[in-house]
């Protein structure tokens, strides 16, 4: 049975934090299941978070947003390090993508700190033992990150939505696009909810 799992997201997006606990559950579920982490790069500087956002996601689903987050989170937010070092770290090590985007996620929104310069990867470098390159440090986007924002445009044409976080699952010849919304409370019910889907 071969599937693969697609989760469209941006890291620096509340919403996307949340769902990453969905993808968690179908990972420990489902390990032979392949996993693609796709950034969308959306915020790039020029938007921030309403705090009453970060209010209704943390009341909608499992996950809780510090005051040292929430105190800063409506000031411009720019993921694109985030971005960089996702997209090499899918290329050069992807058995340990989503422990790192976990660890990102905790340090932004748990932590505070913007993810932008190298100071604010040290302790995650330093735990997941990363020799992160300097292109990962640019103001702009890789080479990697714009390939792999090609892929994702190209996904989104076939689910007709640039809409995220969405997470995908491709079985065979068949991609359902899940309503996670659905299980955001829930996290360990998702895994239920794909079979039916596929079923």
């Amino acid at each position: 049975m071969n599937r693969e799992l697609f989760f469209i997201y941006d890291s620096h997006c509340p919403w996307s934090y949340a769902t990453t606990a969905l993808v968690r559950a179908l990972v420990d579920a489902h390990p032979e299941m392949q996993l693609h982490l796709l950034h969308v790069a959306y915020f790039d500087g020029t938007d921030g978070v309403k705090k009453t956002l970060a209010e209704t996601v943390a009341n909608q689903s499992t996950v809780s947003f510090s005051l040292d987050y929430t105190r800063g989170c409506e000031q411009p937010q720019d993921a694109t390090t985030v971005v960089n070092l996702m997209a090499w770290l899918s290329a050069k090590q992807p058995d340990i993508a989503l422990e790192v985007l976990e660890e990102i996620q905790r340090l932004h929104f748990q932590e505070g700190l913007l993810m932008v310069g190298p100071e604010d990867f040290d302790s995650m470098a330093e735990r997941f033992r990363l020799s992160i390159p300097g292109k990962v440090f640019k103001d702009k986007l890789s080479k990697d990150a714009e390939h792999q924002l090609a892929d994702v445009a190209e996904l989104q044409e076939v689910i007709e939505t640039t809409a995220f976080p969405a997470l995908l699952v491709a079985h065979d010849e068949r991609i359902v696009l899940l309503n996670h919304n659905l299980y955001l409370t829930h996290p360990g019910k998702v895994v239920e909810g794909v079979e039916m889907e596929l079923s």
